[in-house]
């Protein structure tokens, strides 16, 4: 068992500030993005995870994001056995006080 890395919301939105090149995948349903999304993630809902696995840098840090940090730590722990370099947002999207979009006007 592996320990899994995690990240703040604050930490994140540190880091987008500073413009460091971040990536980000956002796990969350449909609706839940067209709630608000941080604009540098990409969107992959949890169950497209191991078809999309292609799209996933296995050796780039990843930072995963859900609404509470549940579902974002699954896909972090079944990413870490198969080998990614993975880090969950904690307390997810809930926490998170920085900029946020609808998917729909991100054009992604």
């Amino acid at each position: 068992m592996y320990e899994m890395k995690e990240i703040s919301p604050e930490e994140i939105q540190k880091k987008l500030v500073n413009g460091e090149n971040v990536e980000l995948i956002d796990v969350r349903e449909d609706d839940e993005v067209e709630t608000g999304m941080i604009p540098q993630a990409r969107h992959i809902r949890m169950n497209d995870i191991p078809e999309q696995l292609d799209a996933i840098d296995k050796d780039k840090e990843t930072i995963f994001i859900c609404r509470s940090g549940a579902r974002s730590g699954n896909v972090c722990a079944y990413l870490q056995e198969k080998g990614y370099n993975v880090i969950n947002m904690a307390g997810g999207m809930l926490e998170y006080k920085g900029e946020t979009k609808p998917k729909s006007e991100l054009g992604k």
